[in-house]
């Protein structure tokens, strides 16, 4: 039967009641491929760009197939890398399940872990997490993952690149292998071929596109500018010219640079903007997230933290302020607009020592990114930053002359030398003293 409407599936009435107020009807290409897989109980490794829907993908057919756990332990679990896709992830399947009796459940690390541990005193069905928090909890025997049903392991690559394999590898020996695994990563790489050859059983993959392919409905230019501080002015004639850059998402490369520029913009566009990187609080970060998706923020400026999975509607330009030197991760950034078949446009700006970065960027989309022209009207500022600047060359030291034992000691000089000659009968005697003042006395007055 071809799949046209979310009815088609045959979900609870409770769902598509609420996916009806939501004003979701038609299911997205990767939603009606994944479907009848999942529900087949087999596993899925699902290949699908960002902004696709990949999250829906997997949350429908589990919420179809959930069933009330008695024993209040968690049948469905949720693996994501960030703490904003945790949020994200248990707040749609907390809106979905709404009108059903499934209690779920979301953590992750930064918070105070006694204070999660009181979550689980009513009991869990469906547990969304990042790794780390998810295997603190487990070894502290807060949640037990002994009767885990199906696992979801959502954007797989990036959790792999942040590090978590350790962490998945422990969460895997405290399951029953007799489980059904879901994952679903934007791109395939080495590292995701590694774990699926070893841990999972021949997954159904379902490809929706090629790894690296960029959407079709984001218009990519680029400017050559010269540096950081230069990249500073272009930005913010952009932002003056153009009121289209109504709501900005910019990348930076890392947290230090993020807050620079933030200070920066925020001098000449007051409250305007707000910078999100890990170093911020999680309130901090969600409170941003929520003014910029209202629209009471123009833009974000932040690192890559942002570049994964979240939804926020409407972002009309994503900017590459820095490139970024993994490929991938640009696929990513520029996902964050021209999302739900809207237009977007993404903006690049490269310097010299990020031209190569650009040229891998465009050999793995195999795609040509547009060059425009770099505004005569904006100033040239020469000044470098820290991470600019060249590399100090120090002068060859002479090495320090150590003993032959290894140890790092100057050779002392010859006068401070002690030769030990064996013991106290062979030393020199000691030169004699007067015995007593009496006799020194005696010799001072024969002088006289």
């Amino acid at each position: 039967m071809e799949i046209k409407t979310f009815a088609d599936f045959d979900l609870p009435v409770k769902v598509l009641d609420v996916l009806a107020d939501d004003n979701l009807f038609e299911p997205t290409p990767i939603q009606k491929k994944s479907f009848s897989h999942i529900l087949s109980g087999r596993d899925v490794m699902g290949i699908a760009q960002t902004g696709t829907g990949k999250t829906l993908a997997y949350v429908l057919p589990i919420l179809k197939q959930w069933k009330y756990n008695k024993t209040g332990n968690p049948t469905v679990l949720v693996l994501v890398p960030t703490r904003e896709l945790v949020v994200q992830v248990a707040g749609i399947l907390e809106n979905l399940a709404q009108n059903l009796t499934a209690r779920i459940i979301g953590v992750y690390g930064g918070k105070n872990i006694n204070t999660q541990k009181l979550l689980f005193k009513d009991g869990c069905d469906i547990l969304v997490g990042t790794p780390g928090r998810i295997m603190d909890l487990a070894i502290d025997n807060a949640i037990s993952l002994k009767e885990v049903k199906q696992l979801v392991i959502d954007e797989f690559d990036e959790m792999l690149n942040l590090g978590f394999r350790p962490q998945l590898t422990h969460i895997f020996e405290m399951m029953k292998e007799k489980r059904q695994n879901i994952l679903f990563s934007a791109t395939m790489t080495e590292n995701v071929d590694a774990m699926l050859e070893e841990y999972f059983a021949g997954p159904i993959e379902i490809s929706l596109a090629k790894s690296g392919t960029p959407l079709e409905k984001i218009e990519q230019i680029a400017y050559k500018v010269q540096n950081f501080n230069t990249k500073i002015n272009l930005l913010a004639n952009l932002l003056e010219s153009n009121e289209d850059l109504s709501k900005v998402l910019i990348f930076c490369n890392n947290k230090k640079h993020a807050d620079y520029l933030f200070t920066k913009i925020d001098e000449l566009f007051p409250g305007e903007f707000d910078v999100i990187h890990s170093n911020k609080s999680q309130n901090y970060r969600l409170r941003a997230m929520r003014n910029f998706e209202n629209e009471d923020l123009r833009g974000i400026i932040t690192t890559d933290i942002m570049a994964r999975g979240l939804d926020i509607s409407n972002i009309t330009h994503v900017i590459n302020f820095e490139i970024s030197e993994i490929p991938e991760q640009y696929i990513h950034r520029i996902g964050r607009t021209g999302r739900a078949d809207k237009n977007g446009i993404s903006i690049s700006f490269v310097t010299e020592n990020e031209e190569k970065s650009l040229l891998e960027i465009e050999v793995l989309m195999n795609k040509e990114i547009t060059l425009q022209d770099f505004p005569e009207n904006v100033a040239i500022n020469p000044l470098k930053i820290a991470s600019e600047k060249d590399e100090v060359i120090m002068k060859d030291i002479a090495p320090v002359k150590m003993y032959e034992g290894g140890g790092a000691f100057h050779e002392k000089k010859e006068k401070n030398r002690k030769i030990n000659l064996g013991g106290p009968t062979k030393r020199n005697p000691p030169k004699t003293k007067p015995s007593n003042r009496g006799q020194a006395k005696t010799k001072a007055k024969r002088k006289k």
